[in-house]
């Protein structure tokens, strides 16, 4: 798998594609393989206001359920709904259609702290 250079990653193997003010997260292939199929997927509220770090939502499998943590502070401006029918999207499209929020950042200073795709591919290596 290539990981997208455009986007950044945590050590938690959540993504984040950032334009202007707005950060879109998911978790990463690596991280949807791990868990095998999934079969839901916890949405945060629209305006929930989040800290670097904090719980975002969890992902459910077959095999186990795990959190989503926030790779940067915003506000919740987008959820994907379309992951409440078809949680598979996940698996299927993980750094696109099964992206799981779009966040309003509110300090984009804290990108600096998260991993480049090079420096992800060589943790999860």
């Amino acid at each position: 798998m290539t990981y997208p250079a455009a986007f950044r990653y945590t050590k938690e193997h959540e993504w984040v594609e950032i334009k202007g003010k707005q950060a879109r997260v998911g978790i990463t292939d690596h991280a949807q393989a791990e868990l095998g199929d999934v079969v839901f997927v916890e949405l945060p509220s629209m305006g929930t206001v989040v800290k670097k770090g904090g719980h975002l939502g969890t992902v459910e499998s077959v095999k186990a359920v795990s959190d989503v943590f926030s790779p940067l502070s915003g506000k919740v401006v987008a959820v994907n709904d379309s992951l409440e029918s078809s949680p598979e999207m996940v698996n299927q499209a993980p750094h696109a259609e099964g992206w799981i929020v779009l966040l309003e950042i509110s300090d984009p200073s804290e990108a600096n702290g998260l991993l480049d795709a090079a420096a992800y591919q060589a943790l999860i290596a």
